[in-house]
């Protein structure tokens, strides 16, 4: 399979599954993975989710071109907006997502990483939007939010000059959380993920959307939208098993409801 999807603990695990291409995704796996977010936006059970490419090479280097750049879509494609959503590309996922970079991190891999909530790469990983030199540009949101989460002048350099990042400087601008060693990537990722996972699952998807949304409404707009989220979210049980569990000194038994 070329992408790999478990669940454990309310935490789906997403993997890239072509290693022997830096885990480049043809149109097969842009399938796939549209199926794995739609699974982890519509299960309950799921809680927060962990994204990563198999073997020891690249998180993902993005669009396989020899089989995305030759195809020419029929015009009436491209008012199918929903066809085949991704992460990246407009599929709303308000569920926490960590991704865990093992490595190379190109072109679509990093509009995927820009669209994920938490970000742990190993010492080695590498990150560059490279397709103003192949011609293209950074589709799937790769030229709406890198300016919105890095230094302007950075973003600007990295998508119109094709600058590499090295893990440090990556998280010295914020673009991801935290380093470790390779051995050390995916129990990073996992703690992540099972930090989520203990926390209340509604107020979480709440939290997020919140923040999501900020970043295209006015301030005045956004409050409003977040006292009207707050309003359902005390109607739930969890947000009544919260001041309970505190009152009671145990810990909350949160069940998404």
């Amino acid at each position: 399979m070329k992408v790999l999807f478990s669940v454990e603990d309310h935490i789906a695990y997403i993997t890239i599954n072509r290693p022997e291409v830096m885990n480049a995704m043809d149109p097969e796996t842009y399938h796939l993975l549209s199926q794995a977010w739609c699974q982890v936006r519509d299960d309950p059970e799921i809680w927060a989710a962990v994204v990563t490419g198999a073997g020891d090479k690249a998180f993902t280097a993005g669009a396989d071109l020899k089989t995305t750049i030759p195809r020419q879509p029929e015009k009436y494609e491209f008012w199918q907006t929903q066809k085949d959503q991704i992460l990246n590309r407009g599929l709303e996922v308000w569920k926490p997502i960590v991704a865990a970079v093992n490595g190379y991190c190109l072109a679509g891999g990093m509009t995927l990483l820009l669209a994920t909530d938490i970000r742990v790469a190993c010492e080695d990983a590498v990150f560059q939007i490279p397709e103003v030199k192949r011609g293209i540009l950074p589709a799937n949101g790769g030229t709406q939010r890198i300016a919105r989460q890095l230094p302007y002048a950075v973003a600007m350099e990295m998508v119109l000059l094709g600058r590499r990042l090295n893990a440090q400087e990556a998280l010295q601008f914020g673009l991801i959380n935290k380093v470790v060693p390779r051995e050390k990537l995916m129990e990073a990722a996992k703690e992540y993920a099972q930090a989520l996972a203990a926390s209340p699952p509604l107020a979480l998807q709440a939290i997020k959307e919140l923040v999501v949304r900020s970043q295209s409404m006015t301030l005045d707009e956004g409050i409003r939208l977040e006292t009207t989220v707050f309003e359902l979210l005390k109607t739930t049980e969890d947000a009544k098993e919260g001041p309970r569990a505190f009152a009671e000194k145990r810990p909350p038994v949160w069940q998404g409801k």
